[in-house]
């Protein structure tokens, strides 16, 4: 799968299971924003990832990711290839 198209799909999960649009949903908007999350609902959004990709984020790296840009290049570069 190349980044686009995971992006893509990403952007479409994220959008159902937090049920926002998927056009609201840019690289460089904040996730917290965006998603409207609270501290419950972004270890939601860890769990979601990790049962989809199947990759590891700790609860460290998630506070420090603050738009989609830097989420889709963590789980990016941890998919299996």
């Amino acid at each position: 799968m190349d980044k686009e198209q995971f992006i893509q799909e990403l952007n479409e999960l994220l959008a159902e299971e937090f049920e926002v649009e998927v056009s609201s949903i840019q690289p460089s908007k904040s996730i917290k924003m965006t998603l409207a999350l609270d501290s419950l609902s972004l270890i939601d959004l860890v769990a979601v990832i990790e049962n989809i990709y199947k990759v590891k984020i700790s609860g460290q790296e998630i506070s420090g990711i603050k738009v989609f840009s830097e989420l889709y290049d963590i789980i990016y570069d941890r998919l299996e290839k």
